[in-house]
């Protein structure tokens, strides 16, 4: 790879000036998603090619707070009265992440020699950071975990909505949001104070994904008291879309011929298994009558929650349901993998 000698700032400007160009191609050639995969595709390509990519640290992590607020817009009396019939599918949740454990871990291991501690993380389906911090405290392959996790996200938000259009005949052309024209000032205001108060409150209380959860807790509470109606305006969704689109691609930057041709593939073969252990238990969820099609797809799609939350704002899902069963299984991965961290450590005393 080539060797780039500019400032974070000029890196930065370059990407956004990119991730702009690839917003406009996928306009003009009016192709899917353009605000969430031109971004993504055209840094994609750049850092595949050795070009001096910078991610936007805070700001792209203060782009997740308007998830948290859409999520958040989403929590009415209306859901809690739908949290009964829900409770079969969630129970469902610790039993696909044992499944996950028990096909990933030996994939990894005894497929793509990995050792146990980055086998067991790379197979864990929890947001990225969370997997790639865990694991290499844990004594895992940082650079591994990191590819690894980032093809699966990759792949997942590249494929879901051929699979939702194509298979389910969801429309990706739902309304977004209302204009902010449209939003009267006073929750305007309301939703920017919950987003950045719950984010920051998120990080001082140690909240684990403070930047979706604290503005989602935020917003809940101003939604069950009718103070919030809405969700986000369809820009600031953008805007979300736009910087999640750019993290993903931004995620290869400095990836080697080796690194593709182990870690990047072994993190597509493992897709392929995820796929069909996920397509398993949507339909059974299906098939009981527990959620829709398009819910019981997202609930249980392995991608990370920014990304599937983006997903069911745009296919017009139950945003309540699908982030419900990802909060769950993200929940259970996060509080567990310090106990797996430490059997694994036990047994390799024992060796």
């Amino acid at each position: 790879m080539a060797k780039h000698h500019l400032s974070n700032g000029s890196k930065r400007i370059f990407t956004f000036t990119l991730a702009l160009t690839g917003v406009g191609i996928f306009l003009a050639l009016d192709l899917p998603l353009p605000f969430l995969f031109g971004p993504m595709f055209a840094c994609l390509f750049a850092a595949l090619t050795g070009l001096p990519l910078k991610g936007f640290g805070d700001i792209s992590v203060g782009a997740r707070t308007i998830l948290g607020v859409a999520v958040g817009a989403s929590i009415t009396p209306a859901l809690f009265h739908q949290l009964p019939t829900m409770m079969v599918s969630i129970a469902m949740i610790p039993v696909f992440i044992l499944a996950i454990g028990a096909v990933g871990v030996p994939f990894f291991s005894r497929v793509w020699k990995l050792d146990q501690t980055t086998s067991y993380y790379a197979a864990m389906p929890g947001g990225l950071q969370d997997m790639v911090i865990f694991g290499t405290e844990a004594g895992g392959d940082p650079r591994a975990l990191s590819l690894i996790h980032a093809t699966r996200v990759l792949i997942i938000v590249t494929i879901a909505p051929f699979v939702l259009s194509t298979l389910y005949g969801a429309s990706l052309n739902n309304p977004i949001g209302a204009p902010a024209t449209e939003i009267p000032l006073l929750e305007l205001i309301l939703m920017a104070i919950a987003a950045i108060g719950g984010w920051k409150i998120g990080v001082r209380v140690g909240l684990f994904g403070a930047s979706i959860l604290g503005p989602m807790i935020a917003t809940a509470t101003l939604s069950l008291g009718e103070l919030i109606h809405v969700r986000p305006p369809r820009e600031a969704i953008l805007f979300a879309q736009f910087f999640i689109g750019v993290g993903i691609g931004v995620n290869f930057v400095g990836v080697t011929f080796k690194e593709l041709k182990r870690f990047v593939a072994a993190g597509i073969a493992y897709v392929a298994l995820l796929a069909i252990l996920a397509e398993l238990f949507s339909q059974l969820v299906y098939s009981f009558g527990l959620g829709g099609k398009v819910e019981a797809f997202l609930a249980f799609a392995p991608g990370g929650q920014a990304e599937m939350t983006v997903l069911a704002i745009i296919a017009g899902a139950d945003l309540g349901y699908v982030v419900t069963h990802h909060l769950v299984r993200i929940i259970l991965v996060i509080t567990g993998a310090p106990l797996i961290a430490g059997l694994i450590r036990r047994s390799r005393l024992r060796d």
